[in-house]
């Protein structure tokens, strides 16, 4: 049986434009995912936050009638709570107090499965704890478990200052083992010269299914499903895009409005490989109320990790949409509308990543000696060549690349008698 919950949004008068209506559908959303039922909700209009409970004693009331109507034990705020909201809150309604960050972190816990992810989700979770332990400590004396409980420290949840700050030294130097063996894999991947694909966005704004597409039968490796936060790890297959090109394609965790600062720091690590990226795929659910909040989430992030690289926003689920001309965006210059569930649109998706790519591409002539033939190999494997010949020193051959690729093999450049003269 599913844990019942009533969700709790305050609804700030300072903020009359801000749509809480869509905030209050993405928590029950959150509560899906996280296998709650979300039994009731509850909306209080304030003029400021209540620093005692948040919402006030009269909205409890009608949350206790709520509790009893319903027989739910769980109560999830769609904000952040202090230690002491928490501690009053479970004082005064005898229940299960979650706030929205606790919520995401325990999802986040239950998607993790490579040994990075649980130690960035740990380190995370006890981040959250830390200046939290005087409400944890009701709250964890609760008889259940359940939503909020979840995680990789369940087994052993410290109370103990102390404790918890050894424990996040101990998981941020095994963090900084991972990443030094990531960033050994990166710089092997820096100079092969296959574009890599970095795919970010909103969550479930469909991500993983069209990194799923690309890959055809060995797709499984992208497991795509209509879940918030399902992508946790960052994955990285190598892509066929066309008869001429393979790309390296990279899925990563989603991105949610106010997601916690601490949980952005935690798996900075994991969003690092956008920034090794040739081209971006930002990727929207065009049939989502608030496309522009999601939007502006995603290159709020690109910002603050201070990205600047070529992006195409691939406005996804078109085929749910009853006008597509809503979301023209003309301010948008590189931009597509697809259904990652049609064949066709994929196709046509690929052969806009090749446009861009190919974008800023000049001819190149070289000449690859018989003693690099394997450089030849990797030449006619990733670029679009054209007019290969076999003369007295090696192979020439004409190449399209950029000037970046090109920095690789400029000694290998052909130079023509006529430039001698």
């Amino acid at each position: 049986m599913r844990e019942k919950v009533i969700t709790v949004t305050v609804e700030l008068k300072s903020r009359n434009n801000y749509d809480y209506e869509n905030r209050i559908k993405e928590l029950k959303e959150l509560v899906e995912s996280s296998g709650g039922e979300a039994a009731a909700s509850v909306t209080a209009p304030r003029d400021r936050i209540d620093s005692r409970t948040y919402v006030g004693s009269g909205k409890l009331e009608e949350i206790k009638d709520q509790m009893e109507k319903l027989d739910a034990h769980t109560i999830i705020f769609n904000h952040e709570l202090s230690g002491s909201q928490m501690k009053n809150l479970e004082n005064t309604l005898d229940a299960k107090i979650v706030d929205r960050t606790n919520l995401i972190l325990d999802i986040f816990a239950t998607r993790a499965k490579t040994k990075e992810a649980v130690l960035q989700v740990e380190l995370a979770q006890l981040k959250y704890r830390l200046p939290r332990l005087i409400g944890y400590r009701d709250y964890l004396s609760r008889e259940g478990a359940g939503i909020g409980t979840r995680g990789p420290g369940e087994q052993k949840l410290e109370l103990d200052r102390r404790v918890i700050q050894r424990q996040m030294s101990q998981i941020k130097k095994q963090l900084e083992q991972v990443e030094n063996t990531r960033q050994i894999t990166r710089n092997k991947r820096i100079k092969n010269p296959i574009p890599q694909i970095s795919i970010i966005g909103y969550t479930n704004a469909g991500k993983s299914t069209i990194a799923k597409a690309f890959l055809g039968e060995e797709g499984e490796v992208f497991d795509a499903k209509d879940q918030l936060f399902h992508t946790l790890d960052t994955t990285l297959r190598k892509v066929k895009l066309n008869e001429f090109r393979e790309i390296v394609l990279s899925d990563t965790v989603g991105f949610i409005e106010d997601l916690p600062t601490f949980l952005i720091e935690a798996f900075k690590s994991t969003l690092e490989e956008i920034r090794y990226a040739d081209l971006i795929l930002e990727v929207v659910d065009s049939n989502n109320d608030n496309v522009d909040i999601q939007r502006e989430t995603t290159r709020a992030l690109l910002r603050d990790m201070d990205i600047q690289i070529p992006v195409l926003t691939v406005f996804n689920k078109v085929d749910l949409l009853e006008r597509r001309e809503e979301f023209l965006y003309a301010d948008i210059e590189d931009k597509i509308f697809i259904s990652a569930l049609d064949p066709k649109d994929i196709l046509r998706l690929k052969e806009k990543i090749e446009e861009i790519l190919a974008k800023d591409e000049k001819k190149r002539s070289l000449l690859i000696p018989y003693e690099d033939q394997e450089i030849l190999y990797n030449l006619l494997k990733n670029f679009k060549t054209e007019g290969m010949e076999y003369v007295e020193e090696g192979a020439s051959i004409t190449v399209f690349m950029n000037d970046a690729s090109f920095l690789k093999y400029k000694k290998y450049e052909r130079v023509k008698d006529s430039d001698n003269l």
